[in-house]
């Protein structure tokens, strides 16, 4: 491995640990770059899929303040987002590789609607007293376990996806709902990464580049985006998530 090939893998794994912290989509920063460097797709997603669990962690643990008071709720979706990506991760190694990606930019654009109709929604269900945490608490964990599922595939906007679920279906503020989607997104990235180590070969060294670069950037991401306005942060869901339409649509 080169030292071009070092410090270009490296600069990926920073932009899309602190990327993934705020929103998600850092999959597709750092998954065309071991293409570029001559990694086979699935062998890339699989380093990809390995590499970013550190970052989803260092993540967690930057968000750590609007956690609090999540533990219970965090164990409940938790196991939901686990069971979720343990089948993604199958259905990886067993699905030809269009089957999801003709969906995902459909799922993407749901997960924008979603997040910018957050307050409007939220305001809807409020004006006719109803309770979102008792309303949707079979839809929730459901809808988790899904994006679990998709997370294990691929992971590219899983966290888009996320904040679009958990900012309708909870009744708190944004950043209490980003810092719970790093640990959610942590659990199914992180089973499909176990699954992966014993059921296919795993290229280790460009995984640990990815590894200890999404762990720095995690942590720059944390550090700033608590300090972004619910506005200035649905702006940022929205423009990424265009970025991954359109890169899934030209790729």
């Amino acid at each position: 491995m080169s030292f071009l090939e070092v410090l270009a893998i490296a600069a990926a794994g920073v932009l899309a640990g602190a990327i993934n912290t705020l929103v998600g989509s850092g999959t597709l920063i750092t998954f065309p770059v071991l293409l570029a460097f001559g990694y086979a797709p699935v062998a890339a997603n699989v380093a990809n899929s390995v590499g970013l669990v550190p970052g989803a962690v260092s993540g967690a643990i930057g968000y750590r303040r609007e956690l609090a008071g999540q533990t219970r709720r965090a164990l409940r979706l938790g196991v939901c987002s686990l069971l979720g990506g343990a089948a993604g991760a199958v259905l990886l190694l067993v699905l030809p590789g269009s089957t999801f990606k003709a969906v995902v930019p459909v799922c993407i654009v749901i997960a924008l609607v979603m997040t910018v109709t957050q307050p409007r929604l939220k305001r809807w269900l409020s004006s006719r007293e109803i309770e979102l945490e008792s309303s949707a608490a079979m839809l929730v964990p459901v809808l988790v376990f899904a994006t679990g599922v998709y997370g294990g595939y691929f992971g590219a906007a899983q966290g888009i996806l996320l904040l679009a679920v958990l900012g309708v279906g909870l009744a708190q503020d944004l950043q209490r709902s980003n810092a719970l989607k790093n640990v959610l997104v942590g659990t199914a990235d992180g089973v499909a990464a176990i699954y992966f180590a014993f059921a296919v070969h795993v290229h280790w060294a460009a995984a640990l580049i990815v590894a200890l670069g999404a762990i720095a950037g995690a942590q720059l991401g944390a550090r700033y985006g608590r300090r972004l306005p619910p506005q200035a942060l649905r702006g940022l869901i929205v423009v990424v998530g265009l970025a991954a339409i359109a890169h899934l649509l030209s790729s």
